[in-house]
């Protein structure tokens, strides 16, 4: 098995912080993408620190690159980027780790 991947997205969306679209958004996210069997530890985030500028965040781990590979073109994935993610999101950094050293 490979080396475990660590997946988040941080992100701003097009409704205002704290609306009910912004949480309705947040929560169909966690609800959708939980649903994928190869997502772990889903959780989603609001930003509190001051040191950049984005609002929400996203974050999940695979067992390895081909989980991941499977999540990326799940049906339930590709519905919510093409129905959800691109219409509602303003701006986005995507960012993906594997553990360093032993």
């Amino acid at each position: 098995m490979g080396q475990s991947i660590q997946h988040m997205v941080i992100f701003c969306l097009k409704h205002p912080v704290g609306s009910a679209e912004a949480d309705q958004f947040l929560a169909d996210g966690q609800r959708l993408l939980t649903s994928i069997p190869v997502v772990k530890n889903f959780r989603a985030f609001k930003q509190v620190s001051p040191k950049n500028d984005y609002d929400y965040g996203f974050s999940m781990e695979f067992a390895d690159q081909a989980e991941y590979d499977t999540y990326n073109v799940h049906p339930v994935h590709v519905d919510f980027v093409e129905g959800r993610w691109v219409p509602e999101v303003a701006r986005f950094l995507e960012i993906d780790f594997q553990g360093y050293g032993k």
